[in-house]
């Protein structure tokens, strides 16, 4: 009788052995299986790329009260399965956006491309013909790379300081290429804003987070029919 005790001992014990380190190895699994689909859901999900300037990177700003941040919160709440990549360099022209435009664009499926830039072209003066000619090459260049995509083109206005044929002249760019080049338009980002005292930082170019918010519903208006 006592050896039969210690045998059903032995083997409650050799069960509990035995099932412990299998249901950490299965929990273990199973956490690393949830962390996979996770990550696999996050790849999955469509990418909006917004290119641009110390407008689309938030200068003066915390990062979720720029205008890519708050898109990024109305997709949320309303559901849709997009990822929005900040790609907003300070500072950023035409010029040095299409030199970098490529390294951004292929390292990930891109759905839209919200195309950001101008605003530093017009405040240093370049030539409006450079401008274009970079703003096109950028898009054949993202085209290039995505056959597919859906491009938002932002307009862009100088102040008129630079000379009212000089304003003129900039402005028609971006609708002359939206039509050329097939792409949407916002006829001017910086709608409601710009100009507006209260609505921008000290310096009168970059907008305050209330600034961001109504340049993000700008932006909604023509973005939420692409999606």
């Amino acid at each position: 009788m006592k050896i039969y005790f210690n045998s059903i001992i032995t083997i409650f014990i050799l069960v509990l052995t035995a099932c412990g380190p299998n249901n950490k190895k299965s929990e273990k699994k199973s956490e690393t299986l949830e962390q996979k689909a996770e990550v696999q859901k996050e790849i999955q999900k469509n990418t909006i790329i917004f290119f641009g300037n110390s407008l689309t990177a938030g200068y003066g700003v915390e990062a979720e009260e720029a205008f890519p941040g708050l898109i990024q919160k109305r997709l949320d709440s309303l559901d849709y399965d997009y990822n929005i990549i900040n790609a907003g360099v300070s500072g950023e022209t035409t010029a040095s956006g299409l030199s970098r435009v490529e390294w951004v664009v292929k390292r990930q499926p891109v759905e839209i491309f919200v195309l950001e830039l101008g605003g530093n072209d017009g405040l240093r003066g370049i030539k409006p013909e450079e401008t274009n000619k970079n703003l096109r090459a950028i898009i054949d260049k993202v085209r290039a790379i995505h056959p597919e995509i859906k491009v938002l083109l932002a307009g862009m206005m100088v102040p008129p300081n630079m000379g009212q044929a000089y304003a003129e002249e900039f402005q028609k760019v971006f609708p002359k290429i939206a039509e050329d080049k097939e792409v949407n338009l916002i006829p001017f980002l910086l709608k409601d804003v710009g100009g507006e005292a209260d609505l921008n930082q000290p310096d009168g170019i970059h907008p305050t987070p209330e600034g961001h918010k109504i340049v993000a519903k700008t932006i909604w208006k023509y973005l939420e029919p692409l999606i």
